[in-house]
């Protein structure tokens, strides 16, 4: 389970998640969608490999 930090505030910003690996693709769509819920205007991500 993901959460924010407490005094965190990703409302209206635009995030990009960076991850090394992506594999199932789960945690990234799990960080996307805690940074959603918390009001982010969008959510991209990048991978440098797929194993």
């Amino acid at each position: 389970a993901f959460r924010l930090r407490r005094g965190s505030n990703v409302q209206d910003l635009r995030m990009l998640l960076v991850d090394d690996v992506l594999t199932t693709g789960s945690t990234l769509s799990e960080c996307a969608s805690v940074l959603r819920k918390v009001g982010a205007l969008s959510v991209h991500a990048a991978t440098v490999a797929r194993g």
